[in-house]
């Protein structure tokens, strides 16, 4: 089963004080980054860099159910933010995918001036608009990061890593 943590409807997730600082990231973290301002097949692009991440970090193959789940909602998040940034964003510049032996962390530079935001009130059976909303459910917190004089943002999602 996937690690979910609620939040209110309508909740845009946090945006750290100071809008724009750099995030306080482990030391340990491990990064790996993709440029996909130029590719063509961006979503499974975007889905075979993250899987193989996975792979390399030991969450692929999955030993057990509880794994195979956490993989599969990295991989959802990562497939979510993606087409956003292409349908909402002017397309994603970067992917980065970062882990410590807790959390593993999903970011998508993108050229957009938007806000993400999950579908209020969500309706399960109207098609389209569930791509936050799948997020804000699977992620342990996701938010928004925007550098001061520069477009763009930075879309994040946190994950927990499997037991």
């Amino acid at each position: 089963m996937s690690t979910t943590r609620q939040h209110p409807p309508g909740d845009l997730g946090r945006e750290p004080d100071g809008a724009g600082a750099a995030p306080t990231v482990p030391a340990e973290r491990q990064w790996r980054t993709l440029s996909l301002g130029q590719a063509s097949g961006i979503v499974p692009t975007a889905r075979d860099f993250a899987r193989q991440a996975l792979h390399d970090w030991g969450w692929l193959p999955a030993a057990t159910a509880e794994r195979r789940a956490a993989a599969e909602d990295v991989l959802l998040v990562v497939s979510e933010l993606v087409t956003n940034a292409c349908l909402h964003a002017e397309g994603p510049e970067e992917l980065r995918i970062g882990h410590t032996p807790k959390v593993l962390r999903v970011e998508v530079v993108d050229r957009g001036a938007g806000q993400p935001a999950p579908r209020t009130p969500h309706r399960a059976g109207r098609p389209g608009g569930h791509g936050m909303f799948i997020v804000q459910r699977l992620c342990l917190d996701w938010g928004v990061l925007r550098a001061p004089d520069a477009p763009g943002k930075t879309v994040w999602a946190e994950l927990a890593a499997p037991a």
